[in-house]
């Protein structure tokens, strides 16, 4: 073990951590076959096998699991006592990366973006849309955005934005041609634009909410997006009613351009917050990304 390096090591939990020689190869800037070289030889002076290799799958081996329990927390701290040196410059520096939804984006980090970046001209986002339940912390992220609600207790969470509704809008032209619903539950007599969060997932079935008594309704169509603001722009296009964030529509609302229909009906949610790792070292750029975008 005296002979091991460093690099060695950092090369075995890029591919343990990514389950593939090409994806850390290329976040690693070396070639597949230098990388696989470099984790064989490590299995060799150890004199274990660290990862079970097969066609399509890369995966520890019960010996490997345990080497990334062991040592992967120590480069994580290595990692981020480094990064805290920044405190000793002028102006916070860093790359901090982000995985959210389309719609906060839109929303809550879009008018924060240019006057944060001029401020602070040392420091890099990375902005990640997607619409799952991303693991930041399997995934690498320093951050997510989601709904309070569905924030683990072992994280920490700020709040970004207030509470919040959908709203169930359509072009003027489509409710002219069709009938606006009544309730909710005439929806399915409509052309809906939904949402699939994951290509694995469901459907997302629109909620309400009357007199205290919570429900859904499972809306058809011919259209399905994973992408808000496509269904956003469906409706605006005229071909169907859409289920979207009511701040998201307020242009479009008060121009003209869209109706809403049933607000007596859609409910309000728990605010969007920014969470991380309650054990993560916050870096003086990292704390000012939250400041900028802590709800007042």
């Amino acid at each position: 073990m005296a002979h091991t390096r460093v690099d060695d090591l950092q090369a075995f939990l890029a591919v343990a951590r990514d389950r593939s020689f090409t994806k850390a190869a290329a976040r690693l800037g070396v070639t597949p076959s230098a990388l696989s070289h470099t984790v064989r030889a490590l299995e060799e002076r150890l004199g274990v096998r660290l990862l079970a290799r097969t066609t399509r799958n890369v995966a520890p081996t019960e010996a490997g699991e345990r080497l990334m329990r062991s040592v992967a927390p120590l480069f994580d701290q290595i990692a981020a006592e480094v990064e805290a040196l920044g405190e000793l410059r002028d102006k916070p520096a860093g790359t901090i990366r982000i995985t959210c939804t389309d719609d906060t984006i839109e929303l809550y980090l879009r008018p924060m973006l240019s006057g944060f970046l001029k401020r602070y001209p040392d420091i890099t986002l990375e902005v990640f849309v997607d619409n799952g339940f991303t693991n930041i912390v399997e995934e690498r992220f320093d951050a997510g955005i989601r709904l309070g609600e569905a924030i683990s207790k072992d994280m920490i969470a700020v709040r970004i934005s207030p509470d919040w509704r959908l709203a169930v809008v359509g072009a003027p032209a489509y409710l002219e041609r069709c009938s606006p619903p009544r309730t909710p539950h005439e929806l399915t007599e409509h052309a809906c634009i939904n949402i699939r969060h994951r290509p694995s997932g469901a459907i997302y079935a629109w909620e309400f909410e009357k007199d205290g008594q919570a429900f859904t309704v499972k809306c058809e169509g011919q259209l399905v997006f994973n992408s808000i603001v496509h269904v956003l722009n469906a409706a605006v296009d005229g071909i169907g009613v859409a289920y979207v964030p009511e701040a998201l529509a307020a242009p479009y609302l008060a121009d003209g351009r869209l109706k809403e229909i049933l607000s007596d009906w859609c409910p309000y949610f728990q605010g969007f917050h920014l969470y991380y790792p309650n054990r993560r070292q916050t870096s003086p750029a990292f704390s000012a990304f939250v400041e900028a975008l802590r709800y007042r």
